[in-house]
């Protein structure tokens, strides 16, 4: 015996009480609820093989989840969905022939009962069709699940290589609202914990959380490294895998290289970093490249959010090859990093009377001088 019922403590109305006192339940409650039974194929006599259904004081002016409430209860019970322009009906005529599974020609939801092993010769499948109670719409619970969910815009975002780069990330991505995870081989727990964000030493725990997102801020030198000791197999089928590397072919044919084809890949370079970036990101270019971006609507939605994030920002999103991002800041990179490393050496001071031009090129050392030296050798190895 299959029992739903849904018990609801405010009372109707005294002149709805008996709205349905012709229903096939004869029993009556002090309770107002709604009871729904389905007899086991087993247990149905030769002479009585229909199921039976009853139902009781329905209360037409609250709205029937019946769906969401039964599909959280018994998951293998499917209910499809036939929507037909439902037409008005009275309240007198509008449970007619909700006995009788063979008449229902309006809007209407088919629910079937199987079991092959326990059903009689005669009748392998017991049917109901239930007309609609003053629903316009279909009820599919996961999907509205999902679609809020979607609609909040919050993602889980892995960042893998939690430095100085990783911690500068993170904070904007904690402001947003996004769940951030951070990984890495050194132990930054406690400024991870500091910032919000849930910090793994194991690459297996990380994965296992089926982040939406990596973010890879490794070093360039060991950006294939660290991609091939993930354990990425453990990830959902469509992760979106991010770079933020200072060049882009690079890190482009790794990622295509290693990663699956149901992998998703944006390589993106952020023309910033934690000194330049630590006021403002206001008219801060940010580049991107989608390498790889697989169909469906989740998975564009997924990529146009975490850019979202820098857009938000204030910062200027440009779409641009990995090709012609590399063309353009080979010289421009190599001019810039290779003077404010030099001036860092001649130990350039400050003075009371400073420039603007002088200012600016103790700006350019400090902003050089406090990225790491892999990043330097990696743009020109």
């Amino acid at each position: 015996m299959l029992n739903f019922t849904q018990f609801q403590s405010k009372p109707t109305p005294t002149s709805n009480s008996n709205r349905f006192s012709n229903l096939t339940n004869p029993t009556s409650s002090t309770s107002h609820r709604r009871h729904f039974s389905v007899s086991s194929p087993s247990q149905v006599s030769h002479h009585h093989s229909h199921c039976r259904l009853s139902i009781k004081a329905i209360d037409a002016a609250q709205p029937c989840d019946y769906e969401a409430s039964v599909s959280n209860q018994y998951a293998m019970l499917s209910f499809t969905p036939l929507q037909s322009k439902p037409t008005p009906t009275s309240n007198s005529n509008r449970f007619s022939n909700l006995t009788n599974p063979t008449s229902s020609t309006s809007h209407r939801r088919h629910f079937s009962v199987s079991s092959p092993s326990q059903v009689s010769h005669h009748h392998s499948r017991c049917r109901l069709s239930i007309k609609a109670i003053d629903a316009e719409q279909p009820c599919d619970y996961e999907e509205s699940v999902s679609n809020q969910y979607a609609q909040f815009g919050r993602l889980k975002i892995a960042i893998v290589g939690f430095g100085n780069f990783g911690q500068f990330l993170a904070k904007s991505f904690v402001t947003k609202g996004h769940i951030v995870l951070g990984y890495s081989r050194a132990d930054y727990s406690q400024i991870a914990n500091s910032l919000g964000v849930s910090f793994f030493q194991d690459p297996h725990d990380l994965c296992e959380e089926h982040p939406d997102v990596i973010v890879l801020c490794t070093s360039i030198i060991s950006t294939e490294t660290v991609l091939r000791s993930l354990p990425i197999r453990r990830l959902k089928r469509n992760t979106l895998f991010v770079d933020v590397l200072s060049v882009k072919e690079f890190p482009k044919n790794i990622f295509l290289q290693v990663l699956p084809t149901h992998f998703d890949i944006l390589c993106t370079h952020p023309m910033f970093g934690p000194e330049s970036g630590k006021d403002s990101w206001k008219d801060l270019i940010f580049m991107f490249d989608k390498v790889r971006i697989g169909r469906g609507r989740s998975r564009t939605a997924r990529v146009d959010k975490f850019l979202d994030i820098f857009e938000k920002e204030g910062c200027r999103m440009v779409p641009m090859t990995c090709a012609e991002h590399d063309k353009h800041t080979a010289g421009s990179l190599f001019i810039t990093h290779t003077m404010g490393r030099v001036w860092e050496k001649l130990g350039l001071e400050t003075t009371r009377i400073n420039t603007k031009g002088y200012e600016t090129l103790l700006n350019l050392v400090d902003n050089t001088s406090s990225d790491s030296f892999d990043l330097y050798y990696g743009l020109f190895m």
